[in-house]
């Protein structure tokens, strides 16, 4: 079985997580500078490495839920993905997913600095595990 690639897309950085090859849990891989040229390749290394058979990108929504600026840079980007990797994609909605693992990261009292390391990769797997959930809800209804 092919895993499922979570992606947390900024503007500086994009986190990386990878499920298990079961599509159960998502476990955080690595953060990818943005402003590389070469940060495709990198993403498509990871993508060959993993056996990924899918993406999941978070799609950043407004709180009433529509779709702003940086939703539609994701959507943008999901169709290159797609293109580029010939993978299917798929948006998954990541509102508050980077403020629930900084709250997290708070709470496990990690300095600010430390965080700001991690803070990514997390919310990757954030976005990714409740694809996940998701997706087995689904399965089992």
């Amino acid at each position: 079985m092919k895993r499922i690639m979570g992606l947390d897309v900024g503007e500086k950085r994009v986190g990386i997580a990878v499920s298990d090859p079961m599509g159960w849990t998502a476990q955080g891989v690595e953060v990818i500078r943005r402003d590389r040229s070469d940060w495709l390749d990198r993403l498509g290394e990871l993508i060959d490495q993993y056996e990924v058979g899918s993406l999941v990108v978070g799609l950043p929504r407004n709180m009433d839920g529509s779709i702003g600026k940086k939703g539609e840079t994701c959507k943008e980007l999901s169709r290159e993905l797609e293109n580029r990797f010939q993978l299917p994609v798929e948006l998954w909605d990541e509102r508050l997913s980077t403020v629930a693992v900084e709250r997290t990261l708070i709470d496990a009292d990690m300095s600010r600095r430390k965080r700001k390391k991690v803070v990514d990769q997390m919310a990757a797997s954030w976005i990714l595990q409740g694809y996940l959930d998701a997706r087995g809800r689904n399965r089992n209804a």
